[in-house]
This record gives structure tokens, C-alpha cells and sequence, in this order.
């Protein structure tokens, strides 16, 4: 579901650098019809709910940020990050996607990395990414290994009977 990065560099294990890096700016209104493409083409959840999703954020709640990507002056990638409750400086990932005609192209790992520097520059001390253990989620779950998160916890049944919830994690500092 997720970008790898293709590069001819040689980078270190965990590590994926994408060959240019595509210009990543905060999510604009304008941009909520493309991001329903996104989520819908990823099957991520209902597209509808993106109006809900996006509320806070666009009423001023600076601690949930949407972030997108661009690549030929369209939005090819999105990611959401909001700080966990009744925690210090832990933040999860609640959705990142990239379109499906874009995968492998460094988008994800772009979105990812940049996530990663800003909470670093801001002290996080764990940034936390959630997906499903069936065996559609496979790549998902290669990628989030290629960047080098732990697979931190497995949630039996979580999303549904056979479906579990796979917990990455990362210390950005």
C-alpha cells in the first residue's frame, strides 16, 4: 500500500533516501477531493469521513497536522500525525498514503522522513504507526521495516475476527 523508495544510493540498513524529494506542504481544502482519491484507491477508511477527520485541523488545532506531497503538481501522497492523549511528546501516525500509481517512488518515505526531522526539531520522543496483520498489509508492513520502526505490539482480532492491529515504533530523536 505504501511507497519504497528506488534509489541508486548506498544507504545504510533502516535507512531509504527517495532520488529527489517531492515538495511536501500543509493540506489545503482544495486538496480534500484528491485526498478522498487517495484514502478511496488505498482503501484506507470511507472517504466520507475525511470532513470530520479534517475539522479540528482546519478550525486552528495545530496538533493535528496534514501534510501532503506533490509530484508533477498534483497531490500524489498525504499523511496525519496527531499527538497521543495523556502522554509526553508520543505521536501517531493515523493515516499515510500514497496513490497507487506512485508507489515506489519515494513519496511515502519522503512523507515519513519528513514527519520524523519535524518532530525531532520539536524533541518527540515516539512517533507511533498502526496497521493491519492480514496478508494485504504485507508491504505496508515491509516498508514501515525498511524505514526502521519496531514492530512494537500485535493486537489480536483488533480490527476484525482474523484481523490484527500491528503496532510500529520509533524514537525520532
Amino acid at each position: 500500500v505504501f511507497s519504497r523508495a528506488a534509489s541508486n544510493l548506498t544507504v545504510a540498513p533502516g535507512e531509504c533516501r527517495p532520488m529527489t524529494q517531492p515538495p511536501i506542504r500543509p493540506l489545503d481544502r482544495a486538496d480534500l477531493a484528491r485526498v478522498g482519491h487517495l484514502v478511496d484507491a488505498n482503501e484506507m477508511f470511507p472517504s466520507e469521513m475525511l470532513a470530520d477527520m479534517t475539522a479540528g485541523y482546519f478550525a486552528g488545532d495545530s496538533s493535528q497536522r496534514w501534510i501532503v506531497a506533490e509530484q508533477g503538481g498534483q497531490v500524489e501522497g498525504v499523511a496525519y500525525i496527531v499527538p497521543e492523549p495523556l502522554t509526553e511528546g508520543t505521536w501517531n501516525t493515523l493515516c499515510i498514503c500514497v496513490d497507487p500509481a506512485a508507489h515506489g517512488q519515494g513519496i511515502g518515505t519522503a512523507l515519513m522522513r519528513h514527519i520524523e526531522d519535524e518532530l525531532r526539531s520539536e524533541g518527540a520522543r515516539v512517533l507511533l504507526v498502526e496497521t493491519s496483520g492480514t496478508p494485504g498489509f504485507e508491504r505496508t508492513r515491509g516498508f514501515y521495516d525498511m524505514l526502521g520502526y519496531e514492530r512494537e505490539a500485535r493486537i489480536r482480532d483488533y480490527y476484525s475476527a482474523g484481523d490484527d492491529k500491528i503496532v510500529f515504533r520509533k524514537a525520532p530523536v
